[in-house]
């Protein structure tokens, strides 16, 4: 058996089940051809009740018949409904390359490096400066969700320009004084950054907010002490004397 034919019989497998592909693999040894075609019409009927989804595409009979065909190593003689043809040979697939090498700053990602290749490629010095700045914001950004704390503009434009190798160069006085890297809010002003609670901190303040509550903290026990001024009030004040009879 071939490479090629190896593989595809791993995928017919892996699709419709070993106890179906050993099914298959007994019609050759079935002598008689009206009852070796009947088992195979029994095998089709079987793989579409174990996949019923089959029959909603389209040519499906036809397609598991020549898949019948192609785990009978192209060799079954049946009264099959459609023409058994063996499928075009399918090649093994390429073993992918796994990169070898990492991005300079983990915090950044090689999505950044790409950024700040495209940013080199511009020809005009405005542009290139509205690119930089709006790298430097994301770096930023990335560098307080990978740290989980700030990141000085100086700290930023140094990584900026080790990665472009010196061609992007901001001005430190100017990103410092009009706020470059900072996502803005509706104000005006940057927006403030929260560092993120890890699921179990979160959890846990919640649930403490939940004990707080229902000891009589925050405003609960506010409306019980209401509620104790309310009856102290009431026993205090004197009940008016009624008129003699």
């Amino acid at each position: 058996m071939t490479l090629p034919s190896l593989h595809k019989h791993e995928l017919l497998q892996r699709e419709y089940g070993q106890s179906t592909f050993e099914l298959v693999q007994q019609l050759a040894a079935i002598e008689d051809r009206a009852e070796r075609t009947r088992r195979a019409q029994q095998i089709v009927q079987l793989i579409f009740r174990l996949q019923p989804t089959l029959r909603d595409q389209p040519d499906s009979q036809a397609k598991v018949w020549n898949h019948v065909f192609e785990m009978a190593d192209g060799e079954l003689d049946v009264d099959a409904p459609f023409p058994l043809v063996a499928q075009v040979n399918l090649a093994p697939p390429q073993r992918l390359a796994y990169p070898t090498k990492g991005p300079k700053f983990r915090a950044y990602g090689q999505v950044v490096e790409q950024l700040v290749a495209q940013a080199l490629t511009l020809e005009d010095a405005t542009e290139r400066e509205q690119a930089a700045i709006v790298i430097g914001r994301t770096m930023k950004f990335l560098y307080r969700s990978h740290n989980k704390e700030n990141a000085k503009d100086i700290t930023i434009i140094k990584h900026l320009r080790e990665l472009s190798n010196g061609q992007l160069d901001l001005d430190p006085d100017r990103v410092n004084t009009e706020n470059l890297f900072e996502f803005t809010t509706a104000t005006g002003r940057p927006a403030p950054f929260i560092v993120p609670q890890p699921r179990q901190e979160r959890e846990n303040s919640s649930g403490g907010g939940n004990r707080r509550g229902g000891n009589g903290g925050g405003s609960g026990g506010s409306g019980n002490r209401r509620d104790k001024q309310r009856r102290g009030g009431r026993k205090n004040r004197q009940e008016p004397q009624q008129p003699p009879q």
